[in-house]
């Protein structure tokens, strides 16, 4: 089993908002990138389990949401490990969009 992926992303909204507004953006984010679908998101309080598929290779996390960062952890299979600087930069990225929207 390969290492997760981890990224941390920093917020000033507190816990409620940050959760509300992923709740509200998640799935739309996600259509914005053409190649991913999502295959499960489930909230448990503020946290979200998921399984998403991207190139035909699913790949499963979680999302926990403390009052100052959000943090999102995915394993990834092998064959997309080589893209998990990428996928580093565009969670960081479309997270940053949903934590800073007004």
């Amino acid at each position: 089993m390969s290492r997760p992926l981890v990224v941390s992303i920093p917020h000033r909204l507190g816990k409620d908002e940050a959760v509300r507004r992923l709740q509200a953006g998640l799935t739309r984010a996600a259509r914005s990138v053409p190649v991913l679908s999502i295959d499960e998101e489930r909230w448990e309080g503020d946290k979200m389990i998921f399984r998403v598929r991207a190139l035909g290779q699913a790949a499963a996390g979680h999302v926990d949401v403390a009052e100052d960062h959000v943090r999102v952890e995915v394993v990834l299979p092998w064959l997309l490990q080589r893209f998990a600087e990428a996928a580093q930069a565009a969670i960081r990225s479309r997270g940053q969009r949903l934590l800073t929207k007004s």
